[in-house]
């Protein structure tokens, strides 16, 4: 059977939304913080994912 395999990256988009919608309701604008949460939820999780895949 194989093993399910989480996508970091993924991961990352959704807490980096979360995270942005949530600076966004501070300072009065959730889009733009939403898309930034978004922009680096996907840079950690891309980092994340080539240390995880990396073979030594």
């Amino acid at each position: 059977m194989e093993s399910k395999k989480t996508s970091s990256v993924g991961i990352g988009l959704v807490f980096g939304v979360a995270i942005g919608a949530g600076l966004g309701l501070i300072f009065d604008n959730m889009a733009i913080g939403a898309g930034i949460g978004a922009g680096f939820g996907i840079i950690i999780g891309a980092i994340i994912d080539s240390y995880k895949n990396k073979t030594v």
